[in-house]
C-alpha cells in the first residue's frame, strides 16, 4: 500500500466518491499515526459514505486512537444529527452522543447536543430517553446549568410546565451570583 500525503488524504476524505480510495486514504492515515481530528472531519462529512461506513471508520479510529475518541464520537453524533435528520433517524446521533459521554462524562457537550436532536412532532429520539440521559449527566458535569436549561426546554416542548419550571429554577440557582438570590424569600 502506498503512503498518501496529508493533502491527498484530506482530498480523498472530503471529495472522493470511491469507497476503495477513501479506505486506502484512511489506512494510510492510520499507518502514519495521524491523530488530528480536523483531518477526519472531512471523512465524516463525506456524503458518499453510508451510515454503516461512517460508523466503521469512526469505530476503527477511536479504537486505534482512544485519546481522540471523545471528539470522534461527538463529531459522529453531530454528523448523524444533521445528515440523517431528514430520515427521522436520530438514533445514531443519540448513540454517538452517549458514547462521547461515556468517554468524558464531565463534559456537557454530548448531553446538550443530544437534547438538540429532539423532534417534538415525532417524539424522536424518545423524550424519556433524552431526559434520562441529561439527568445522568447532571451528576457528572462540573456545571449542570446548561443541562438544566435543556431539561426545562424538553419538558416545555412535551407540555409539562411544572417540570419545565422546576429545571429553570435549578438552572437559575446555579447561575445566580452569590449573595444575589434570583427569587425573593
Amino acid at each position: 500500500m502506498s503512503v498518501h500525503s496529508i493533502e491527498e488524504i484530506r482530498h480523498s476524505f472530503s471529495r472522493s466518491t470511491d469507497s476503495n480510495e477513501i479506505f486506502d486514504a484512511f489506512q494510510s492515515a492510520l499507518l502514519q499515526n495521524l491523530r488530528d481530528i480536523e483531518l477526519y472531519r472531512g471523512l465524516f462529512w463525506n456524503n458518499a459514505l453510508s451510515p454503516d461506513e461512517l460508523r466503521l471508520f469512526g469505530e476503527k479510529l477511536s479504537g486505534v486512537f482512544p485519546e481522540i475518541s471523545f471528539e470522534v464520537f461527538l463529531w459522529l453524533g453531530r454528523v448523524f444529527e444533521v445528515t440523517h435528520s431528514t430520515h427521522d433517524n436520530y438514533e445514531l446521533a443519540l448513540h454517538y452522543f452517549q458514547r462521547a459521554a461515556l468517554v468524558q462524562p464531565d463534559r456537557p457537550e454530548p448531553y446538550v447536543q443530544a437534547a438538540h436532536c429532539y423532534d417534538a412532532d415525532l417524539n424522536i429520539p424518545p423524550l424519556s430517553v433524552l431526559v434520562e440521559f441529561l439527568r445522568v449527566g447532571i451528576d457528572h458535569v462540573d456545571d449542570p446549568s446548561p443541562l438544566y436549561h435543556q431539561l426545562a426546554d424538553l419538558h416545555e416542548l412535551a407540555g409539562d410546565q411544572e417540570q419545565s419550571d422546576h429545571y429553570r429554577r435549578k438552572a437559575n440557582e446555579r447561575t445566580a451570583p452569590e449573595g444575589n438570590p434570583t427569587e425573593p424569600a
